[in-house]
């Protein structure tokens, strides 16, 4: 799969080495020629170019890429990058960096924008993660489908402790995709139990959050 990335600061640049290190091909853009660093990145291709300008576009070759993230500092950057990939260069995917909350409901299919990912938002849904038991936390939202990626650490006083996944009946638009447990992630097999502090994973619609949420962990069984 080949990639670009529009700036080539420390968050381009760390999802290139992930990207690569997944065996993708990575093209990083930025217009700053301090930010062009091959020595940080050696496997990535390099652009010093304005990702905003169609004629950077063109050299870098968008119409071959599988994916698109503008990645910069800027908002309006991003959205600009995003949809001109998506408009002129018909790019399959992009993704779009969200760098002021207020500017998330810009970050849409409207602007190209296919996944958007704000730093705040998700940085908040860690740290609610980490330290709550039993209540759902809405952790991804997958804007083309409408559904969420969300979390569930599983209190002891759970009615599904102890039941196999293949006994639990989720609600309608809701699929359990993993299980994470003394930092090992497990698939969902039918015949695996669900124990007191698994932190399960789900794709679920918004709407199936609260009947998940009270089959998971019922507000008059919590302690």
């Amino acid at each position: 799969m080949r990639v670009a990335i529009a700036g080539a600061g420390a968050v381009g640049r760390s999802v290139a080495l992930e990207l690569i290190e997944n065996g993708h091909s990575v093209l990083l853009v930025d217009k700053e020629s301090r930010s062009i660093r091959p020595d940080l990145v050696p496997d990535a291709q390099w652009l010093l170019a304005d990702a905003c300008e169609m004629s950077a576009l063109t050299e870098a070759q968008l119409e071959t890429c599988d994916v698109v993230i503008a990645a910069t500092g800027d908002d309006k950057a991003n959205l600009v990058v995003a949809l001109l990939a998506k408009t002129e260069f018909s790019v399959p995917r992009t993704v779009g960096r969200v760098n002021h909350p207020s500017n998330e409901w810009l970050f849409s299919e409207s602007w190209g924008i296919d996944v958007s990912v704000s730093t705040p938002r998700l940085m908040a849904a860690l740290v609610e993660e980490a330290v709550t038991v039993g209540d759902l936390v809405r952790l991804f939202t997958f804007r083309q489908s409408s559904s969420n990626l969300v979390e569930l650490t599983m209190p002891e006083d759970s009615p599904l402790v102890g039941h196999r996944v293949a006994d639990a009946t989720w609600p309608d638009d809701v699929v359990l995709v993993a299980i994470l447990r003394d930092k090992s992630i497990f698939t969902p097999d039918k015949d695996r139990t669900l124990e007191a502090g698994d932190e399960l994973l789900f794709v679920s619609a918004e709407a199936a959050e609260d009947a998940l949420s009270e089959m998971l962990a019922p507000k008059g069984a919590k302690s």
